[in-house]
């Protein structure tokens, strides 16, 4: 399990997170149209995932905002912001901000956060997922991984978006 903290206290995750060097699990989620798409769909792109709990918090769709405002420089590049809010909630949202350079996903009917090691044990936030950042090159290598230290806290933009340039 990983560890990290919400609200300064201590919570745990389902299992462990990739690490750099691995090739990203394969997983399947569900778009904001009510349909699936997968690893699969971005074959030959580097990927950011943006794994947060839910877009009706004020970091998370800070998160979302940001990585659509950095996307929209990104070549051969593809950001995906992943939560367990269902499909609806996403694409309220992506309408409402207009946010166009992410691909948003739920994972309600997919096992993302146990394959990933996301799902939070713990704390008030117990089946959400906690706030990470993997990057992966485009054979979908892991080339960065962050699971924020304090899920309140944003993430580190500017790694994420150098480890794009591996």
């Amino acid at each position: 399990m990983a560890t990290t903290k919400f609200h300064d206290e201590e919570t745990t995750t389902v299992g462990e997170l990739p690490k750099v060097g691995d090739k990203l699990p394969d997983f399947t989620v569900v778009g904001s149209d009510l349909q699936e798409f997968s690893l699969a769909d971005f074959s030959g792109k580097k990927l950011v995932l943006n794994i947060f709990p839910s877009l009706d918090t004020g970091v998370c769709a800070t998160s979302v905002r940001r990585f659509n405002e950095e996307a929209a420089s990104l070549e051969d590049a593809a950001v995906l912001g992943i939560s367990a809010d269902l499909p609806m909630a996403h694409g309220r949202f992506t309408d409402a901000e207009g946010i166009d350079n992410v691909k948003t996903g739920s994972v309600f009917r997919s096992s993302f956060g146990k394959d990933y090691g996301v799902t939070l044990e713990g704390s008030p936030l117990k089946g959400l997922l906690a706030r990470t950042v993997i990057v992966a090159d485009a054979e979908h290598t892991i080339t960065h991984v962050e699971l924020v230290e304090e899920i309140t806290s944003e993430p580190n933009y500017d790694a994420a978006l150098e480890a794009l340039q591996k």
